[in-house]
């Protein structure tokens, strides 16, 4: 397999790893980028652009990362928390009042970061259609009675989680959490992530900008072994786990230019490796004179807030505000770590102990929900060459 782009010395093991991903472990179009202390020490691409076609993949090649978006969404309340303008332990119907219908007036605004709010399910999933619509989605969920006591236990809020994230932004500033994200995050970093792709980069991806990924498959592949594991769990129609992740049914198109222009913050965020890395080393440390975190907002992302048995995902899982955090279900680089995989490969996450930051990208989706062989190899890859 022909590797391009750079490594900087002593990052050689990652660029010899990346290309066992496609020699060994079946990856057919990919990218990965690597920060250490703001600066960019891996850039590399391989494969096609398109897991169906035969152009090659280009710097720049962009795809979508299903719920790596989470992690940069997550920047959003969590910056607005930094400004003054968002109080997380406030309760969420104070800033949508609509939301405290059915036994959900206390639900706080950190246990929606936090997966604790009891709500991963809709009893009425959405259709394709209603998904896209930026005001149907929390509708659904302001109906939504929980299905657990919010705040006495947690689990993964696969899509749920991007309706009441992107209304929350929008109560409270106007904007999207798309539209904010350009504005006050991608914007100033230069950083190649779209949640609602421009038409122009629309326009561009016929050319060589985002390329066609695969499309949904059954979850599977999490590293603990639970008595029932997650792919048992997803087949059980009543279970959490596949209604939490048949929120919408069925699912979109993923290439589809529809899905693409929407703002789906849990799951259809656009980005390179590149970007996804930018975005990281921005959040512990300064990227050409752009921080987004101040330390203690660093520690509101890795600070755990919930740990153990997932009522969704079923193994025990770590999460911060808005991250995953470190541990069995989804290793990564330290124990101070924090971000987020998405579904079937992509990842993207910091290490302030280290000061590195981790974007990968691919166009060939597997089963795995949260800890992908190919990104497990790059991450080791990358403590090696600490």
């Amino acid at each position: 397999m022909d590797v391009n782009g750079t490594v900087a010395e002593g990052f050689e093991p990652v660029r010899d790893v990346f290309a066992r991903n496609f020699e060994a472990l079946g990856d057919r179009g990919a990218a990965v980028a690597v920060y250490r202390d703001g600066r960019k020490v891996v850039d590399l691409w391989a494969g096609t652009r398109d897991v169906d076609g035969t152009e090659p993949w280009a710097h720049g090649t962009a795809q979508v990362v299903r719920s790596a978006t989470k992690g940069v969404a997550a920047a959003v309340p969590l910056m607005l928390h930094q400004r003054g303008e968002l109080d997380l332990d406030a309760p969420v119907a104070e800033y949508w009042p609509e939301f405290k219908a059915r036994g959900k007036e206390q639900v706080r605004v950190r246990q929606v970061l936090n997966h604790r709010a009891g709500l991963p399910v809709l009893d009425r999933p959405l259709t394709p259609e209603e998904a896209l619509d930026p005001l149907k989605g929390p509708e659904a969920v302001a109906a939504q009675a929980p299905v657990w006591e919010p705040g006495t236990d947690h689990g993964y809020h696969a899509l749920t989680y991007g309706w009441m994230l992107d209304e929350l932004v929008r109560r409270v500033t106007g904007l999207g959490a798309g539209e904010w994200i350009a504005r006050e995050i991608a914007g100033p970093l230069r950083a190649e992530f779209w949640l609602g792709l421009p038409a122009r980069e629309e326009a561009a991806g016929r050319t060589g900008r985002v390329g066609r990924v695969e499309g949904p498959e059954p979850a599977g592949g999490l590293r603990a072994r639970p008595k029932r594991s997650v792919t048992e769990a997803y087949q059980d129609p009543g279970s959490l786990t596949r209604r939490a992740f048949a929120a919408i049914t069925p699912f979109p198109d993923q290439n589809a230019p529809a899905y693409r222009a929407s703002a789906l913050p849990a799951t259809n965020g656009i980005a390179t490796a590149d970007g996804l890395a930018r975005v990281y080393a921005a959040m512990i440390g300064e990227v050409d004179g752009v921080r987004l975190f101040d330390p203690a907002t660093v520690e509101l992302a890795r600070g755990e807030e919930s740990a153990g048995p997932d009522r969704v995902l079923v193994v025990n899982t770590r999460f911060g505000l808005g991250y995953m955090l470190h541990g069995s279900a989804s290793p990564l680089l330290g124990a101070g770590s924090f971000g987020h995989p998405g579904r079937g490969g992509s990842l993207g996450f910091a290490d302030p102990e280290t000061g590195v930051a981790l974007g990968y990208v691919t166009n060939g989706f597997r089963k795995t929900v949260t800890a992908d062989p190919r990104a497990q190899a790059l991450v080791r890859a990358v403590r090696a060459a600490l």
